[in-house]
């Protein structure tokens, strides 16, 4: 329901399939470069650490050497991870020690939120971070440690907040040699070969876009970005931690309640073994904010959380159980709970719950009626989310879109294109791009910390042929008629997710010399 939903409101919008983002069309774009030997470059040839999540372009790379690069390629592979995602959900509840019913209730309602269906077909790596966060907890569930510390590595890969997931795995069980060597043998082997490729390509050792997108924090300390500890310490937190509440709640009004109340429930019903896991929902909103800072928790949809919904649901069907142990059987439950001791297997509690005692018809009435009330609550909030969909869709087609196929058919094959939103345009212009934000091309970040004069002073020494840019993110440069040519815009009549609601294609009039 929720997948036709969304590909109706895409259909009736925006007219045609296609991705919700630009920065969807900035992997495609990497996929079809590697697929056809051009390396990890945008610009075929010129190898850059431009993806903060190389796995799914990687992904990507490997559909598109099989059936070549499509968005419907994009949309599968997407759609696959999701489905995926919800059936090891599913498993790891299970393994946790929830009942089956609301284990299986926690995959039907990860399935039927907004987010991960957007995600699901948005053409980014969300729900692949998803699914490989769910086999972390399931591999933590079934004591296999090497194996859930691979997969949360690997989900760094995928989405790089998803790291905050490897510490709380680790403490989930008692710390010794042993885990400590193979959370940081495997977490390192995972992520060095990333890191030494952001040292060769792009100078440091994160990439080119983590660069050039961070706000502040502490990656932004490093990258030369001072700014007060007050805001570092206490007021992004803060305000990332709220945006992080209220991003579930709109979600699904149940998820609020996976934090402290879910929390206290989880170390109290299973210890260690499932409240260390749990701490990193809480971890999240202040590690974003505090460390690698850009926009918020709920930033397009969720895209740096979604990752996260496996967590928060596990969490919330094992404390429905403790809290309702006959909910699905009719019969009284007693879960098991899971040792903190490494190696260790699930024992009983010990705690006496009395004989069984049989549910009659009216409690399984009542319980139907619970979980028929719960979806419907879900489904409400899919419309909205749906509509969302199809018109961000519709922004993106309207404007990057089309200016690529413009600019394809427009300017010269050997033209330089410098643009602010690289995707959409490269892909289908296949010209030489020049990333204004420093994204793909990250010689201009330290021109661009000098302000629009710098960008200006770049463009004059690089000499592109066009510049594609929002005039309100660059008035200055826009004003500039001694430098810049309009000769095309592009103007949306309702703007839901582009940077601005014109963008204009100009022609660069001059050099320096």
């Amino acid at each position: 329901m929720p997948l036709a939903l969304f590909l109706v409101c895409e259909r009736q919008i925006a007219g045609a399939v296609g991705f919700p983002l630009d920065d969807s069309w900035i992997h495609l774009h990497f996929a079809r470069n590697l697929a056809e030997g051009g390396g990890f470059a945008y610009n075929p040839g010129r190898p850059v650490a431009g993806s903060t999540a190389p796995l799914w372009t990687l992904l990507l790379a490997a559909g598109a050497v099989v059936v070549g690069p499509s968005v419907a390629l994009a949309k599968a592979v997407g759609v696959a991870c999701g489905v995926g995602a919800a059936l090891i959900t599913r498993r790891a509840a299970l393994a946790l020690g929830a009942p089956a019913p609301l284990a299986l209730v926690a995959a039907v309602g990860l399935l039927w939120t907004g987010p991960m269906t957007w995600g699901a077909l948005s053409g980014m790596e969300v729900t692949l971070a998803a699914l490989l966060v769910a086999a972390a907890l399931l591999a933590h569930a079934r004591e296999r440690l090497f194996w859930s510390a691979w997969w949360a590595a690997l989900a760094a890969l995928a989405r790089p907040e998803a790291v905050l997931l490897v510490p709380c795995l680790a403490l989930a069980r008692p710390l010794g040699v042993r885990r400590l060597a193979a959370f940081g043998a495997v977490t390192a082997a995972a992520l060095l070969p990333v890191a030494l490729f952001g040292l060769w390509t792009a100078g440091s050792p994160f990439p080119a876009t983590a660069a050039a997108k961070v706000e502040g924090g502490l990656l932004g300390w490093l990258g030369g970005l001072h700014e007060p500890l007050a805001v570092t310490l206490l007021t992004r937190p803060r305000r990332f931690l709220a945006e992080w509440v209220a991003w579930l709640a709109r979600t699904q009004w149940v998820l609020p309640l996976a934090l402290l109340p879910g929390l206290a429930i989880a170390w109290r019903r299973s210890g260690r073994a499932l409240g260390a896991v749990a701490l990193v929902l809480l971890a999240h909103p202040l590690g974003m904010a505090m460390l690698a800072p850009y926009r918020g928790p709920a930033f397009q949809e969720g895209r740096y959380s979604i990752h996260l919904l496996p967590v928060a649901f596990v969490v919330l069907a094992v404390v429905a159980g403790a809290a309702h142990p006959a909910l699905a059987t009719g019969r009284a439950h007693v879960a098991p709970r899971l040792s903190g001791r490494v190696g260790a297997t699930p024992h009983l509690s010990q705690a006496t719950h009395g004989p069984s005692r049989p549910r009659g018809p009216r409690y399984n009435r009542l319980a139907a009626l619970a979980t028929t009330a719960y979806l419907v609550s879900a489904a409400l909030t899919l419309a909205p989310a749906a509509t969302r969909y199809g018109w961000a869709v519709q922004n993106i087609d309207a404007m990057q879109v089309h200016l690529g196929r413009w600019l394809d058919g427009h300017v010269p094959p050997t033209a330089r294109l410098a643009v602010n939103d690289i995707g959409a345009i490269a892909y289908f212009s296949r010209r030489e791009i020049v990333d204004l934000m420093g994204l793909v091309t990250p010689e201009i970040i330290p021109y661009r910390r000098r302000g629009e004069g710098g960008i200006v002073q770049y463009l004059l020494e690089t000499c592109p042929d066009h510049v594609v840019i929002f005039p309100a993110w660059f008035p200055d440069l826009a004003a500039r008629a001694d430098l810049l040519e309009p000769v095309y815009r592009v103007r949306l009549e309702r703007n839901e997710v582009a940077g601005a609601a014109e963008m204009v294609v100009y022609r660069l009039k001059r050099c320096a010399v």
